[in-house]
């Protein structure tokens, strides 16, 4: 285990942000996490020479880099993926933090388990999967989780917290609020299905199994169909830097809803939980810097919005975070004073 100093992370985040980060250092196992806890630099006993600061990386396809990091960052490689336990109806999975996300949905429906195929080709790493409860196509990591082990940086000591202590949300987690920056992920443990359990009522999902015709026989249909569609829809971060969805979408009363229902009949809505959830997209793409028309495809110098999809801001070269992010403000504000709702972003901003 080497820990770099002045390291460059512009390969290590999907906008390709070009920073660097005071001191750098990857895990390979848990061994190599236990000896960075004993290292006297990283102790706060030992005078915290790394500095206070702390960040763990997996996959760098949710955050923002906006200038140097003056701290230590590590970057999650911890692999493997193992059976814990199988019945007739269900399989239990331990899969290390610094897998590949989408390895894991490729390994789950190759044997046919049910559970997170509607996850497919969600970028980053499976240590950052709880931290995000990430989701899609109608379906959330918190639909399969069961445990989430991680080391406590303060003591060094693993815990094992379970489902319910994630305290897991839309987009969001114990670990993005009063443990935020005080834990490192290494491992989380799902119990999937062997029973058929299809989940296609989001509706795109469905349009695109009915406009092609696709009979589901197994959790590889749905998963190779997401996968398309995420393919059509969203850009490649290895030819346009980006980050995937930038802001979340936005929950309201449904109070609220009629309210803006006066002025923008149009707007589309799903009820989820006695709440309204509001399509940021669609937000994004009614209002605009072109005489109010839309954000989408519109571009400011080095940053802009995917032409195809408006929650997706785009690095076309040489842009640096702070550009992306005082271009996220605008768009924030731009919604906020033709809707009166505020658009929260979902990546981390560093």
């Amino acid at each position: 285990m080497q820990i770099h100093k002045n390291y460059n992370l512009s390969k290590l985040n999907t906008f390709g942000i070009s920073v660097n980060a005071k001191f750098f250092v990857e895990i390979h196992n848990e061994t190599d996490v236990k000896e960075l806890f004993k290292m006297e630099e990283f102790s706060a006993r030992g005078g915290s020479a790394f500095g206070e600061k702390k960040l763990f990386l997996g996959g760098g396809s949710n955050v923002l880099f906006t200038k140097d990091f003056d701290g230590l960052v590590i970057l999650n490689k911890l692999k493997g993926i193992e059976i814990l336990n199988e019945d007739l109806e269900s399989v239990t999975i331990r899969c290390m933090g610094g897998e590949i996300w989408h390895d894991l949905v490729t390994f789950s429906v190759k044997r046919g388990l049910w559970g997170i195929e509607n996850l497919a080709l969600i970028p980053g790493t499976v240590g950052a999967a709880p931290m995000q409860n990430i989701g899609a196509y109608g379906a959330e990591l918190q639909n399969v989780l069961q445990n989430v082990e991680a080391f406590d940086l303060t003591t060094g000591e693993k815990r094992i917290f379970k489902r319910e202590e994630c305290k897991l949300g839309y987009r969001d987690s114990i670990f993005k609020n009063e443990l935020k920056d005080k834990y490192f992920i290494t491992a989380v443990i799902l119990t999937l299905s062997k029973l058929e359990n299809k989940n296609i009522t989001y509706k795109i999902l469905e349009e695109y199994l009915k406009k092609n015709e696709i009979e589901i026989k197994g959790p590889k249909d749905i998963s190779d169909a997401v996968a398309a569609i995420r393919k059509n829809k969203l850009p490649d971060p290895a030819i346009i830097p980006n980050a995937g969805s930038f802001f979340k979408n936005v929950f309201i009363g449904k109070e609220e809803l009629r309210k803006l229902q006066k002025n923008f009949p149009q707007i589309p809505y799903f009820e989820e939980d006695g709440m309204v959830k509001v399509p940021a997209g669609w937000l994004i793409e009614h209002c605009g810097p072109r005489d109010g028309t839309s954000w989408r495809g519109y571009r400011l110098g080095n940053v802009g919005v995917h032409e195809k999809q408006a929650l997706v801001l785009v690095n076309y070269g040489g842009a640096t975070g702070e550009e992306i992010s005082l271009f996220a403000d605008k768009i924030i504000s731009d919604v906020k004073e033709k809707f009166g709702l505020k658009l929260v972003p979902e990546v981390n901003l560093i």
